[in-house]
């Protein structure tokens, strides 16, 4: 566990496809992932279509602003606006975009999984 598991976790939490859910552009990561792939995320003013590339503090992510409009990211809009907003984003809905304020920490990483056993998986 400790550090390992700690850098993993950070590693997974700043994924594209995780960062673009965690910002509200998507209701699940597997939409987050469908939305990167199918051309409506920019990185840094840059169009990018790669779910699984890994932010660094200060990416700015937003919607493409030909997506904007669609309903799909204002439902999700809406969900994201019910979740507990996270210390290591910030989101203006807005402006479509949103900005890795920090690296997250485990204790900010909400997952309901076995940690113990995903390290131990990938341990051997």
């Amino acid at each position: 566990r400790g550090v390992t598991s700690e850098i993993f976790f950070q590693k997974l939490e700043l994924r594209l496809d995780n960062v673009a859910y965690r910002m509200g552009f998507a209701t699940s990561r597997n939409e987050a992932r469908q939305v990167v792939r199918h051309d409506h995320v920019f990185v840094n003013g840059k169009k990018l279509n790669i779910p699984s590339v890994r932010l660094n503090v200060g990416d700015v992510v937003s919607l493409n602003p030909k997506s904007e409009k669609h309903e799909k990211f204002t439902i999700a809009a809406d969900h994201y606006a019910k979740r507990p907003t996270l210390p290591w984003i910030d989101v203006d809905h807005t402006k479509h975009s949103g900005k890795v304020i920090a690296v997250p920490q485990r204790e900010d990483i909400q997952l309901n999984v076995k940690e113990r056993l995903i390290v131990e998986l990938y341990n051997k």
